[in-house]
């Protein structure tokens, strides 16, 4: 079980690893780098080829702005490719129109602005199916954020 997350800069990094984070929680192996899809073209490209044969079996890609990061990932991997759109210009809605309105035969899944944590769930949902263990700690996250909600409604809210 191994996610690459990708960002487009450095400065992405802390929206980025709530992505991260969750995927720790569930004890899946990730790596994150930042690589420009415009500035750094054959390096990205390098390190996908490296990470697939490494094994890893899904991409997370964040960008903003013209947000091509996520589409230049799946053209060149047959992978999964979970696109987060990040705040940029237009709070966002640039990325997320771009990200979404990939060409057909090249899609891209994409999650929120800015809801790289989503994105990670997503991940985690797709490897599930290949893996039993990681199929029932999801089963069982749900049941525990199921109860969590029902304990927290189970109080009558007076206004």
């Amino acid at each position: 079980m191994k996610v690459l997350i990708l960002f487009g800069s450095p400065s992405d990094k802390e929206t980025m690893k709530k992505a991260k984070d969750l995927l720790d929680e569930f004890g899946v192996v990730n790596e994150s780098y930042a690589i420009s899809a415009h500035r750094a073209p054959d390096l990205l490209e390098k390190v996908l080829r490296q990470k697939e044969a490494e094994g890893f079996e899904v991409v997370i890609a964040g960008a903003g702005l013209a947000a091509h990061l996520p589409g230049v990932v799946a053209s060149k991997t047959i992978l999964p490719v979970i696109g987060v759109p990040l705040k940029g210009a237009l709070e966002g809605l640039d990325a997320l129109l771009s990200i979404v309105q990939m060409p057909k035969q090249i899609p891209v899944a994409t999650v929120g602005i800015g809801n790289a944590a989503n994105a990670a769930m997503l991940a985690v949902e797709i490897l599930s199916i290949k893996y039993p263990d990681l199929r029932e700690k999801l089963l069982t996250y749900r049941e525990v954020m199921k109860k969590n909600i029902e304990e927290n409604n189970a109080v009558e809210v007076i206004y």
